[in-house]
């Protein structure tokens, strides 16, 4: 069983029409989903053909927590998550432009601060986590939970990490992930690197030994124990919404690991941008299917470089 403890929480997108006017009222329109980055790559996952996968997470007993548990049932993800009737679901709001890149972005999660470490105390979830071939966390986790996670698992752990604040959360657990995933924002709040080599170098001293960094529309770094390349994608011709493009890549990248645990991270990552450019030309945040001859061309599109050491000599 794939686990994923972290967030799963409505998504308001507030889309741009035309040029953006900062400080100024701008016409567009507004769009709600459900999403979360744990959530979305464990939909991901699902959607690639993963299985067994179930949630924890912690929401409120208002009418945004109902929509949630709907859309985890609906995904077919086991569900245990837990309910506080006296607490607001989590939330996350972006305005985009009209290319569909983000503007700006408010979280408002506190329940996940509060509530959810304290779930983890819970022996069924201990168990849980104890028994699951996998776990995928993400940095919505304070780190009192990040750490009771780590301190259950017996299979490998993968990480998402969410935002260049919340990134530097990880860190406490940095010996126990076996792969990070986060973009070069994230990486720079990190390491103070945002590019290539030194910044790969910089995640290995703090004992993230395997990541994915992305960068837009550019090339993924990967960096794979002594090994770093780049992966670039094939060119994307229109992007319909950002939002969830990352966890796609995470969810799809882990899928590849753990059907083939020997697989190259490299070659899983080609996987997880085909993933990733599907839920571009999606609005939401994720992709319709995975399935059929489309995600295979955009896999089979990937070219894959190996990157040098940098002059400081990289671990």
């Amino acid at each position: 069983m794939l686990l994923g403890i972290g967030g799963a929480h409505m998504d308001r997108i507030g889309h741009i029409y035309g040029s953006y006017h900062a400080g100024a009222s701008n016409p567009g329109r507004l769009t709600t989903t459900v999403g979360g980055g744990t959530l979305n790559a464990l939909r991901t996952a699902c959607l690639a053909g993963t299985g067994p996968v179930a949630l924890i997470s912690a929401r409120g007993g208002d009418h945004d927590g109902a929509i949630v548990a709907d859309t985890v049932e609906a995904a077919g993800l086991g569900d245990l998550s837990a309910v506080f009737l006296d607490r607001r679901t989590a939330s996350y709001t972006a305005i985009l432009d009209a290319s569909g890149e983000q503007i700006a972005g408010l979280a408002d999660m506190e329940i996940y601060e509060t509530a959810l470490p304290r779930q983890l105390r819970r022996k069924a979830l201990r168990e849980a986590i104890a028994s699951a071939n996998a776990i995928l966390v993400d940095a919505n986790l304070p780190v009192a939970g990040l750490e009771a996670a780590a301190g259950h698992a017996t299979g490998p752990i993968f990480a998402i990490a969410i935002s260049p604040t919340k990134v530097l959360r990880l860190t406490a657990i940095a010996a126990r992930i076996d792969t990070i995933f986060m973009n070069r924002r994230e990486m720079k709040a990190l390491t103070s690197e945002d590019s290539d080599a030194p910044g790969l170098a910089g995640l290995a001293a703090l004992g993230f030994n395997r990541a994915v960094v992305t960068g837009g529309a550019g090339p993924v770094l990967v960096q794979d124990a002594g090994t770093r390349h780049e992966v670039s994608p094939p060119a994307l011709d229109a992007v319909v919404d950002v939002t969830g493009a990352g966890d796609a890549l995470a969810g799809a990248t882990i899928h590849s690991l753990l059907r083939d645990p020997g697989l190259a991270l490299c070659d899983a990552v080609r996987f997880g941008i085909a993933a990733a450019q599907m839920t571009l030309r999606t609005e939401g945040p994720v992709a319709e299917t995975l399935s059929g001859p489309e995600p295979e061309a955009i896999r089979a599109a990937c070219t894959i470089r190996e990157m040098q050491p940098s002059k400081e000599g990289a671990t």
